[in-house]
């Protein structure tokens, strides 16, 4: 199975194939709302405003950690535009870590090896759709430790 073999729920409701990624980077994030990294979304924006036409960035809302996604899919959307202006593609809320964590997120492990370990870990995938690197959530979206790789 490829990335491109995934398809999800955008947080609007409808089905993302996720294939329409092929032959650019995507950069996938779990997000939360109400996190001490939450601030990262303003960053993830500005990522997708400057570099959109090279990376694509896919938020995953998430309530795994310390229960800091407790809103509901429309909540989380009025959120992230009312606070940060999102426009990158977010899906729905998914579970990232544990026993019903997404097949999407058992993939992201199996090609790299990492796990979440709290909200806004980053995976950084190719053209091809391959796992090129894995970002903890101190790592902002802006560093050059990912913009060097776009």
């Amino acid at each position: 199975m490829s990335f491109y073999d995934f398809e999800l729920k955008g947080i609007d409701g409808k089905e993302v194939d996720l294939s329409v990624y092929k032959g650019k980077k995507v950069l996938i994030v779990n997000v939360a709302s109400k996190c001490g990294y939450t601030p990262q979304y303003e960053d993830l924006q500005n990522l997708h405003d400057q570099f959109g036409n090279k990376v694509a960035v896919l938020g995953f809302p998430a309530n795994n950690f310390g229960g800091q996604e407790p809103g509901t899919n429309s909540e989380i959307v009025e959120f992230c535009q009312a606070n940060y202006g999102v426009t990158f593609k977010m899906f729905e809320k998914i579970s990232v870590v544990g026993k019903d964590r997404h097949p999407l997120y058992k993939w992201l492990e199996v090609q790299n090896g990492e796990v979440p370990n709290w909200n806004f870990c980053k995976y950084l995938l190719d053209e091809s759709g391959k796992v090129i690197g894995f970002y903890p959530s101190a790592v902002n979206p802006l560093d050059e430790q990912i913009t060097s790789k776009l």
